[in-house]
């Protein structure tokens, strides 16, 4: 019995030969089979092109007008995309129709935007747009200056009739989520003449309420937003209140309650001076419903670190959601919505989790139809090596029965010259262990026909009557 020493240098002996072999062996058959493996290479490479090509490097999302939040919500999104090394383009918007305008026609770049709800009904929008969730609530802000009025003064029809006749209003745009936003509430309270109502764009709003050109202005945006910002740290703008919140949420289901606490917005000045109720809506991301699944992941992801923190109005990991979905929802958001973000993207980059998912994605249905075909190579390469035995044991018997023919001692060396350029065709086969019975038992032919010819007495002279029937 070995020392154990010896048994490990014999053991990792063995090893290392069987390695080798192995690498001659897989060697040997990559020059062999390599067509065949190349024809696999192309599928493989046109299924992962055509079915699954990869995301785009730059993609615009339609935002909105300037001072407004989705103006600063898009640089924030635009911040994350470069940080995963996609390029998001910012597109101004007049407000929300142009987004939802721009997105149904299909030769148009922008392939996502912010819209609220509500601004639209589904029937009015063509197929081809899905939305990715809620991620923002977006108050209802109803600005005025002058003297202070009792909140009151605004829950009576005829007062509130009064206020508006008298003073000049600003509803937003048309087509902007300002002006769908305030038509609806009015529309609701029986404010349905808007003759006297002006039509601003929300910064131009903020700088004619400010100066005294308007008297009031309805802002539907975040409260982040500079236009919103701007007006609440003036003591010159008020704010007023929805008492009867409930009954505009009841009347208006895409609305939500937004309870603001006496002093929140400004505690030094006390602003609001008592509890108060708002109404909002929420912005909607949409999109065009061919953007790539890896983009829509990307928005869906941006839309949770930013998005999903604690705000003034939101918990923290409320959004996104699909709170006021009217929309058809991207399947890609549902499955975000129980799965969360792909685990790669946690570990690698964007783009390289991408590869990897793709390639996976890719990789088990070819395994399924590339299997069978990789079995049977082994069997090819056998079987290419039996036949080239076999064509040089078929050139062996024909050299043989050209003797027995027409044998010329005198051409002795000529057939000698022919018998080595077999054995030379022979000597290039590449043939692996299973098979070299069959290898070394052609050389033995071939030397057997050699001794034949170097004998004295020839076996292809005999001259003897012969029965051929043998």
């Amino acid at each position: 019995m070995g020392s154990f020493k010896q048994n490990t240098h014999e053991t990792f002996l063995g090893l290392s030969e069987s390695v080798k072999e192995k690498w001659a062996d897989f060697t040997q058959f990559l020059k062999e089979a390599w067509p065949l493996l190349l024809l696999l290479l192309l599928i493989l490479m046109g299924i992962w092109w055509y079915a699954d090509p990869p995301p785009p490097r730059r993609i615009s999302i339609a935002t909105g007008s300037a001072g407004g939040a989705y103006e600063v919500l898009g640089k924030q999104y635009a911040e994350f995309f470069a940080k995963k090394g996609v390029t998001l383009e910012l597109v101004s918007t007049n407000g929300a129709q142009e987004n939802i305008n721009r997105l149904v026609d299909k030769k148009d770049p922008v392939q996502a935007a912010f819209v609220q709800a509500g601004v639209t009904r589904p029937k009015d929008i063509s197929r081809g747009i899905q939305t990715l969730g809620a991620i923002a609530y977006d108050p209802i802000w109803f600005f005025y200056r002058g003297q202070e009025i009792n909140s009151a003064d605004f829950e009576e029809l005829h007062q509130k009739l009064k206020y508006f006749k008298d003073k000049k209003i600003n509803i937003g745009i048309d087509g902007s989520g300002t002006n769908a936003q305030a038509t609806r509430i009015l529309r609701v309270t029986g404010l349905e003449d808007e003759r006297d109502f002006l039509r601003m764009r929300g910064d131009q709003a903020v700088k004619a309420l400010q100066s005294g050109e308007i008297d009031g202005t309805f802002i539907a945006d975040g409260y982040d937003s500079p236009n919103v910002q701007m007006l609440l740290h003036d003591p010159k703008i008020h704010l007023v209140a929805f008492k009867r919140a409930s009954a505009f949420v009841k009347i208006i289901p895409y609305l939500h309650i937004m309870d603001v606490p006496e002093g929140s917005f400004d505690l030094p000045r006390n602003f609001p001076r008592e509890d108060m109720k708002l109404l909002a809506t929420t912005t909607n991301l949409l999109i065009d419903d061919r953007m790539h699944p890896a983009i829509q992941f990307l928005f869906l992801e941006a839309a949770r670190q930013i998005n999903g923190k604690a705000s003034f109005f939101a918990r923290r990991g409320e959004f996104p959601s699909f709170k006021d979905s009217l929309l058809p929802e991207s399947p890609v958001a549902v499955h975000y919505e129980k799965n969360h973000y792909p685990l790669l993207a946690a570990y690698f980059p964007f783009w390289l989790a991408e590869l990897i998912n793709r390639l996976v994605i890719i990789f088990l249905p070819f395994c399924a139809l590339a299997y069978p075909i990789l079995r049977a190579l082994p069997g090819y390469r056998t079987k290419r090596m039996y036949g080239k035995i076999n064509r040089l044991y078929g050139n062996l018997k024909e050299f043989e029965q050209d003797l027995l023919v027409s044998y010329s001692p005198a051409q002795r060396d000529e057939y000698l010259k022919r018998l080595d350029l077999i054995e030379y065709q022979a000597l290039k086969i590449q043939v692996s262990k299973s098979i070299a019975a069959d290898y070394y038992s052609l050389r033995t032919s071939i030397d057997f026909v050699r001794n034949c010819l170097n004998r004295g007495v020839q076996s292809y002279q005999y001259e003897g009557a012969v029965d051929l029937d043998l």
